[in-house]
C-alpha cells in the first residue's frame, strides 16, 4: 500500500497534450508530515518570538537594577575608604595631643589601626554582582571587628587622657595666675632701698598700688590657713593652694574670709588698706612655693 502511486494529470489549456505525474503514496505522506512539522515550529518560534519580546522590559529592568546595585556596591566601598581615613586622621590628631601635654605613651600608640577598606575589584565593571556582594560582606565582617578593636583601643587612651587633664585643671586651678587686685605695681620682687630704712634690702612680693578697700580676689582655688595681724605687714591673710603653693596677702582693712574656708578663683577675700607700716594704701602680695618666696609674675597670666 505505502509503494502504490498516485497519478496526477496536468491538461493544458487550448492544447491537446496530456501530462501525468506519478507520485508515490509514501513521498506524498512525508511531505504531508513535514509541513505539519514545518508549521508547527513556526508556530513554536512565533510563540517564543512573542514571550521573549514581552519579557525585554523586564530584562531591560533587571539590567537597570543590577547596574544601580553595582554603583550602590561603588559608593559602599568609597564610604569605607573613607571611614578609614577619618579615623586614621583622628588618632594621629589624638596623638598630637598626648605629645602637646607631655602625656606617656605606650609602644602601641604609634601604631594607627583602621578599618578595613574597599576592594578596587569591586569597583570593574566586570566584576559580578554577586561576587561583588559576597566580597563587600566579608569586608563589612572585617571592618566592623577593626573598628570594635579601634574603639576599645580609644576608650581606653580617652580615660587616660581625661584623668590626666582633669589632674592638669585641678593643678591649674590651684595655681595663683590672675592679679589679686586691679592697680599698678609700685615695687616689685627684687632688692630695694627700704622707704623707712634707706638701706638695700629685699623685697619678697609685689606691692600692687590703688585705691582704699579696692577688693582683692583669691589669684586660685584654696583653703585659708590664716588670718592675722603683723606689726610690719598689719592686717594679713594665707592662702594654702596644694602643690607646695601659698600666698600672702598684707597691709589689709579687712578680711571678708575666715581660716579653715574654702575659696575659688576670683571670689572676693579682703579689701586694700594701709595697716601696718605702709606709706599709702597698697596690697602687698607674696607667693611662697614650698616655703620660699618666688616672683609671683612667673605665675600670673595676664
Amino acid at each position: 500500500m505505502a509503494f502504490k502511486k498516485v497519478t496526477i494529470v496536468f491538461l493544458s489549456d487550448g492544447a491537446r497534450k496530456i501530462r501525468q505525474i506519478k507520485i508515490p503514496k509514501l513521498l506524498i505522506l512525508i511531505l504531508f508530515l513535514f509541513s505539519i512539522s514545518a508549521i508547527l515550529l513556526l508556530a513554536r518560534g512565533i510563540n517564543d518570538y512573542q514571550g521573549i519580546k514581552t519579557q525585554v522590559p523586564r530584562f531591560v529592568q533587571l539590567e537597570k537594577e543590577n547596574e544601580q546595585q553595582r554603583m550602590q556596591l561603588i559608593r559602599l566601598a568609597q564610604k569605607i575608604d573613607h571611614i578609614n581615613k577619618k579615623l586614621i586622621e583622628l588618632k594621629k590628631f589624638d596623638h598630637k595631643l598626648k605629645v602637646m601635654v607631655n602625656l606617656e605613651e605606650s609602644e602601641d600608640d604609634n601604631q594607627f589601626f583602621g578599618i578595613g577598606g574597599s576592594d578596587p575589584a569591586l569597583l570593574s565593571p566586570d566584576y559580578t554582582i554577586e561576587k561583588a556582594h559576597r566580597k563587600l560582606v566579608r569586608l563589612m565582617h572585617q571592618s566592623l571587628d577593626d573598628l570594635n578593636t579601634e574603639i576599645s583601643l580609644q576608650t581606653q587612651d580617652k580615660v587616660e587622657l581625661y584623668k590626666f587633664l582633669e589632674t592638669q585643671k585641678s593643678i591649674l586651678a590651684c595655681t595663683p595666675s590672675v592679679w589679686p587686685v586691679r592697680g599698678w605695681v609700685s615695687s616689685g620682687f627684687a632688692y630695694r632701698i627700704s622707704p623707712f630704712t634707706n638701706e638695700k634690702e629685699f623685697h619678697s612680693g609685689l606691692d600692687i598700688s590703688t585705691r582704699m578697700s579696692a577688693p582683692i580676689i583669691a589669684p586660685a582655688d584654696g583653703v585659708v590657713s590664716s588670718v592675722g595681724q603683723d606689726y610690719g605687714y598689719g592686717n594679713i591673710l594665707y592662702i594654702k593652694h596644694g602643690n607646695g603653693l601659698n600666698t600672702k596677702y598684707a597691709h589689709l582693712s579687712k578680711s571678708l574670709v575666715k581660716k579653715g574656708q574654702y575659696v575659688k578663683r576670683g571670689q572676693k577675700i579682703a579689701l586694700v588698706g594701709n595697716s601696718g607700716r605702709t606709706t599709702g594704701p597698697h596690697l602687698h602680695y607674696e607667693v611662697h612655693l614650698k616655703g620660699v618666696p618666688v616672683n609671683p609674675l612667673r605665675y600670673i597670666l595676664n
